[in-house]
């Protein structure tokens, strides 16, 4: 059991036959997600019905809240209606901001030399996905991929994990889960997965964040 910080990647391996890996402020950037929420998008917003960006902002920040960690908070074909933009152009057109968190890339082909079964496990839309896929490359270096939308459920909510397992046949007393989201985090815990490490660095733009319930390393860089 992994009660401690792993000192590096070996380390980290020799607890596990299966490594679970969040996207978004895991493994990828998370600073072009909050600027396509709290940044980009608004603008758009306001330029589309013709509102200040500051009232724009205003607005959407109380509707996205009432979603938060619900299964359509992530969902771009979702906003894509209730904002009446095309929330996925854009995303597209800002593509050129999406990159891997510093040392996370050579984290991946690292762990690919290794025997351990390396999962994708993100709340992300398939739309999300598939951008992030054509800048970044990011499902070829691993096994298989697990979104929320093809599970039915949130990464916050049990059924999630309950589909997982089901899907996948993970022993979770065999499994490292990181993540950068602690209610997601909480959630894996409750459903029994006991080796988590959090990502307390996940937006470059900003200082660490850690929490005291959870182990935390910067960034999966830091591991090789």
């Amino acid at each position: 059991r992994m009660n401690k910080k792993p000192e590096n990647l070996d380390q980290l391996l020799d607890y596990c036959d299966t490594l679970m890996l969040d996207m978004e402020g895991t493994l990828l950037d998370l600073a072009y997600d909050n600027y396509m929420w709290m940044e980009h998008i608004p603008a758009a917003y306001a330029k589309e019905n013709n509102v200040s960006e500051d009232h724009a902002r205003d607005h959407l920040y109380a509707t996205f809240k009432r979603l938060e960690g619900k299964l359509n908070w992530y969902c771009l074909d979702h906003w894509s209606n209730e904002l009446d933009l095309d929330v996925v152009a854009l995303h597209r057109e800002q593509n050129g901001k999406i990159g891997f968190l510093p040392g996370a890339r050579a984290f991946l082909e690292a762990v690919k030399d290794h025997h351990v079964r390396v999962l994708l496990v993100t709340n992300s839309h398939q739309h999300t996905l598939d951008i992030k896929t054509e800048v970044t490359d990011i499902v070829d270096f691993v096994d298989d991929v697990y979104t929320s939308h093809a599970l039915g459920h949130a990464k916050e909510d049990q059924p999630f994990w309950q589909e997982l397992e089901r899907e996948e046949g993970f022993d979770k007393a065999k499994t490292v889960f990181v993540d950068d989201n602690v209610a997601v985090l909480q959630s894996a815990r409750d459903f029994g997965v006991e080796m988590l490490l959090h990502i307390t660095r996940p937006d470059t733009r900003h200082p660490e964040k850690p929490h005291d319930d959870f182990t935390g390393i910067k960034g999966v860089g830091e591991l090789i």
